[in-house]
Order: C-alpha cells, then structure tokens, then sequence
C-alpha cells in the first residue's frame, strides 16, 4: 500500500508561534513513518513558507528557519497539482500533499484562513472548516452564536477600539452595567492561548485590561468572573463524535494564562474531581456545542463549573488546541483511551473524509 503524503505545517505569524512548534514536534515525533512520507513546512514570523528536511530537535527552539537546506515554497492554488510548489535552485518542482496538519494556533492559523489556502488549492486538511475556525476563534461570535441556541455562557459585553478610543467612559459604563459586578475578565476577540487576556477586580483594572487587549485585537470581550473549577474535554469526529474523559486545570497563576499553559507549574487532574452526572453533562454540552458550531475533526470545549451550585458554563472552543507534552487535548484522548499515534491516524482519516 502507498505511503500517504502528509504536510504537517508549523510557525506562523501568531503570538503563538513558538507554541506551535512545540505543537508540531510532539506530532512529528508520533506520527507513523511507515504509514506516511511526511513532510515539514515551516512557515516564518515573517510569513516564509521553507520545506524543512533537517533534525527535528531544530523546530522547537526555532533554528530550523535558519537551517542552510531550506527550501523556499508556496501552495499551489490550482488543485490540479494538490500540493506545493518548491523552489530548488533555478527550477521549479511540484510535490503533491495527500492531506495537510496545519499545526497552528492563533491568527491565520485557526481562524479560517489557512483553511481557506487549503480548500482553494483542493488539498485535504486536519481540522474544522473555514466557517467554523473563524466563528470559533472569534470569541464574540462564539459567545453569541451559542448563547441564541441556550448553551448557558458567562454575562458578556463587547465593544471595539473605535468606540474606546471615542468615548472610554461610556465603554466602562456599559460594560458594568451588562456584567453588574466584578471580577471581569478582558479579551482579545481573536487571540488563542490567553494571549491579552486580563482580570479585573475594580474600575481601573478594567481599563489598563481594555487597553492591553487592544494591542491583540480590535474588538474587545468582556465576560464576568465565574468562581469555579475549570473542565476541559476533548472531542474527536467529524458525525460520529467522541467526547472523552473531561480534565480539570488549576491554575498556577490565578487564572490559566498563557504562563500557566506553557511556562509555569499548574496542575492537571484527569479525570476532574467533580461528581460523574457532571461530568456526563459536560460532554453532552461539548459535542451539541461541536455540532452547533460545525466542527470537524478536533476541538477542546472548555468549561466553568460555578462552585457551590455546580452549575455549567461554556467557557470557548479551541479547534486546534495544543500538541504540546503537556497539553490538555492528548492526554485526555490517552485517558479516554486513544494514544498519541492513533490519534495522529485518526485526525488524517477523519481529514480525507471530510
């Protein structure tokens, strides 16, 4: 049987550059050599997309971009050649991609944008559809799009940096007025990994948190502080859908930021430590979310649960959440039963049937 000609892509233009290759790594170093002919395409901060044919160990720490043997391409928009093009020297070679791992996360990565490159040039690819990354990773329309079909969410309220910049005092006024006390959390419309994102406990806070998510994005959410445990599960499928064990995070920090996702010490409990009818709720919640949201492929849903009265909130959906050794998405596959490798297999099939 023919090896399966696999792009797996990482880097990008996002602030989650550097988790990405990390991200890409972990899945480079699982997938099945036997199985696929895989092929490593890196795109730069700058935006250069280099086939990269180097040692792994040089993705990580971001050396590969440097490595002497690079060589430059592009996606080809004509699904005829279903693949890249590769500059080698004076000449110009195609080489066909049976399917396509965009391992990126944030900006041009998971909000639709590469997916549309794919779609365009006809090649298959891991993950949810244009329209889907873009309303998932747009966290105003997620939170309104789920909030029309009764999915309980945090009190929100948004605005964009036009209306801040205008008139500051009636965005603050507004703002505690829908959310009605603190604390509040401030995000980016569209960022991933709790880049930009802030809590408030009064006024000023709120401010200097609005202004420190303007640098991500030009809309701003705001969302009300839940006191609670934080759940995340895992669903894997494109129709028939697995959700798995569900996960509970306690952040090192006070809330899981991108230091406590990637940097510092924060603790994971698999499965969370909240009673069993709970947890079934959760995953009923996550795969109606899934469906709601046409996701295909993969998505983490995160979740509050209120302390004291156990009570469910849709925190977002991540759709394509991290691949790091420590990240959330595989160990809650591993412990629902799918290992790294399987999974890896898993995500290519689910991506040439959709």
């Amino acid at each position: 049987m023919d090896k399966i000609n696999v792009g797996i892509v990482f880097g990008g233009q996002s602030s989650e550059h550097e988790v990405s290759l990390v991200s890409a790594t972990a899945i480079i170093k699982n997938i099945s050599k036997e199985k696929y002919n895989v092929y490593l395409i890196g795109i730069t901060k700058e935006g250069k997309w280099q086939l990269f044919s180097g040692d792994v160990s040089e993705i990580p720490n971001g050396k590969w971009k440097d490595n002497g043997k690079n060589k430059d391409i592009l996606i080809a928009p004509d699904p005829e050649i279903h693949g890249i093009i590769v500059k080698d020297g004076h000449e110009l070679q195609t080489l066909r991609l049976d399917v396509a791992v965009p391992v990126l996360h944030g900006k041009n990565g998971e909000d639709g944008v590469i997916q549309g490159l794919f779609e365009t040039a006809g090649i298959p690819y891991v993950g949810c559809k244009v329209l889907s990354s873009a309303i998932c990773m747009d966290k105003i329309c997620t939170n309104t799009m789920l909030a029309y079909f009764g999915i309980d969410k945090a009190k929100f309220h948004w605005f964009n940096k036009y209306d801040f910049e205008t008139n500051p005092e009636k965005c603050v006024d507004d703002t505690e007025s829908v959310i009605g006390g603190y604390p509040m959390f401030i995000k980016p419309a569209n960022a991933g990994s709790s880049v930009g994102i802030t809590k408030a406990k009064n006024r000023e806070e709120l401010i200097e948190g609005i202004k420190k998510a303007i640098k991500e994005d030009s809309r701003i959410l705001i969302e009300e502080g839940i006191s609670g445990k934080e759940i995340e599960c895992a669903v894997l499928g494109n129709d028939e859908l697995i959700a798995s064990v569900v996960g509970e995070i306690v952040p090192y920090n006070e809330f899981y930021d991108y230091d406590a996702k990637y940097v510092d010490d924060s603790k994971l409990y698999i499965p969370g430590r909240i009673p069993d009818e709970i947890a079934d709720k959760i995953r009923e919640i996550a795969k109606r979310a899934y469906k709601i949201l046409d996701c295909k492929g993969l998505a983490r849903v995160d979740f509050f649960v209120e302390n004291g009265t156990n009570k469910i909130y849709l925190n977002e959906p991540n759709t394509f959440p991290g691949f790091t050794s420590i990240s959330m998405y595989p160990k809650l596959m591993e412990a629902t039963g799918i290992k790294f490798a399987d999974l890896i297999d898993k995500l290519i099939k689910l991506a040439i049937e959709k």
